[in-house]
């Protein structure tokens, strides 16, 4: 993460106990994907999907207030490339639940950031 994202993050977030890290409450945006059955996925991009995604977030914030949302996602390439294309930065990792590991490969999820007020 560029340190200016990181200074950024520092005017909206607390730092507990005055530890080396932030604590920052961010809309998740959750479950994102396509359908690929009957080329249903021809309908729309991975992009406008997305941005649709970031649109509604950053009309809540609009009323609620915040700048920033994210994105977790597995850490394959393709899905990290997809992220970063489109303004988000990875800034952690999350280890998976019990009951994630099922529907996911690998131990954990990257967690991803965007800051919605560039866009």
């Amino acid at each position: 993460m560029s340190s200016s994202i990181k200074k950024r993050i520092s005017r909206f977030a607390g730092q507990p106990n005055k530890e080396k890290y932030y604590m920052i409450t961010l809309p998740l945006i959750g479950q994102l994907g396509k359908n690929y059955s009957n080329n249903y996925n021809s309908l729309i991009s991975g992009d406008d999907l997305l941005k649709l995604a970031c649109d509604k977030v950053r009309e809540a914030q609009n009323i609620l207030g915040g700048k920033f949302a994210f994105v977790e996602c597995e850490d394959i390439n393709e899905l990290k490339e997809f992220y970063e294309s489109n303004g988000f930065v990875c800034f952690g990792k999350r280890n998976l639940e019990k009951d994630e590991k099922e529907q996911n490969n690998g131990n954990y999820l990257l967690q991803m950031l965007c800051d919605l007020s560039n866009e």
